[in-house]
């Protein structure tokens, strides 16, 4: 996988906009078309309102966002060092409950899963990585 973008802000919302962009632009530098790039943003974003909402509840803290690429695949690393969280082992909610019935929460973690072609999660040296991986098609 070649490096494509690495850069680390402090996790607030008022970097939520250039962080986007940031994954957005590297999507379409790899020739996906605006559809499959506002997937990728949408996905993105989810995962980094959680980090900045949910990872340093008691104290500040930064996210790191690495895009790289190969032939095959584009992926997006989240790095946060705050509280470990394993959004893969969430189940999918109930999306055909009524709202009255549904359960508040889960259901940016299964837009994520749902715009991707596969998540991954991992701690490793007290730090959440979590792997965004999105297909490149192939024409032929």
């Amino acid at each position: 996988m070649n490096t494509l973008l690495t850069i680390k802000l402090p996790a607030k919302l008022e970097n939520l906009e250039r962080m986007v962009k940031s994954v957005s632009d590297c999507a379409r530098a790899q020739g996906f078309g605006q559809k499959r790039t506002s997937e990728i943003e949408l996905a993105a974003e989810e995962g980094l309102v959680n980090i900045i909402h949910y990872s340093y509840p008691e104290k500040s803290g930064e996210v790191e966002i690495i895009c790289s690429a190969d032939d095959d695949y584009f992926m997006i690393e989240l790095i946060d060092s705050g509280i470990a969280f394993d959004m893969t082992s969430l189940s999918d909610p109930d999306v055909n409950a009524g709202r009255d019935e549904r359960k508040i929460g889960g259901l940016g973690v299964f837009l994520i899963k749902k715009m991707v072609d596969e998540v991954k999660y991992r701690r490793e040296n007290d730090r959440n990585i979590l792997d965004l991986i999105i297909m490149k098609e192939k024409s032929g």
